[in-house]
């Protein structure tokens, strides 16, 4: 009898995500959804696990959280896996963390190509290691020509070290003569960054209660939407993102204008 009601239940569950999802489909959604995953550790802390847990429960959610996107319409879905200051944390969880890509894509790359999803990534790809380097060329490689969702992962990313590098390369090309500085505008600055072949994210989540950037994607988010929770990024459901996603439908995005 509990079987049966514990099947009646997660079927109800399943039909009302779809209405919602139907629902939500009937307005645009963005384009562009760009997430900070935060909060791993402290749903390991809570739990009296090590962190290394709540990086492993986090990995599942991104699994649900990209069929979701795909399911949706969605065009880029950026994950900040990794920052450039990441790398301070203790050696023993950034080895682990390293180690997330080949588990996950190990797993998962099967079902990304079934559902046409194209794997990038952006960041410093020369400190990383060579497994998880590997492993991301992949599914790359494997999922080159897909034409559905962008699941684009920022590892090994800093926008501020972004940001300069770009400047670096404008005065390269303009020392040159490859670049003129009349040529030299927000669109133009825009094709030396990391994310020149996609559009600005119309969408910014972030999970775990914290309210800051940490270095994410400074340039690209002038004008995108913020939503922040208080859910820890393992806890991130699929009702979380169209929780989101209907806030976002609802507000009026002016650019600057009226």
């Amino acid at each position: 009898m509990l079987n049966k009601i514990k099947i009646w239940k997660n079927q109800n569950n399943s039909s009302t995500l779809r209405d919602k999802i139907e629902e939500i489909k009937k307005l645009p959604v963005p384009e562009h959804v760009a997430i900070i995953m935060d909060g791993n550790g402290r749903w390991a802390k809570k739990r009296a696990l090590p962190r290394i847990a709540g990086h492993h429960e986090g990995m599942k959610v991104v699994r649900k959280t990209t069929m979701l996107a795909n399911d949706l319409g969605l065009k880029v879905l950026t994950l900040y896996a990794f920052s450039t200051e990441n790398w301070k944390r203790p050696k023993n969880e950034v080895d682990y963390i390293m180690k997330l890509p080949e588990e996950f894509l190990g797993t998962f790359l099967p079902e990304l190509v079934a559902n046409n999803v194209q794997v990038k990534m952006m960041g410093y790809k020369h400190q990383l290691p060579k497994h998880t380097l590997n492993a991301i060329e992949k599914a790359m490689e494997q999922t080159k020509n897909n034409t559905g969702l962008v699941l684009n992962f920022a590892l090994n990313y800093g926008s501020r070290a972004e940001i300069l590098d770009a400047v670096k390369q404008v005065l390269n090309d303009y020392n040159s003569g490859i670049l003129k500085e009349t040529d030299l505008n927000e669109e133009a600055f825009s094709s030396y960054l990391m994310t020149s072949n996609f559009k600005d994210p119309d969408l910014l989540i972030r999970t775990s209660g914290e309210i800051r950037l940490s270095n994410f994607m400074l340039w690209q988010l002038a004008y995108s939407e913020f939503w922040f929770t208080d859910v820890l990024w393992p806890d991130f459901s699929e009702d979380h993102l169209l929780e989101a996603i209907e806030v976002f439908q609802k507000r009026q995005r002016r650019f600057g204008g009226i």
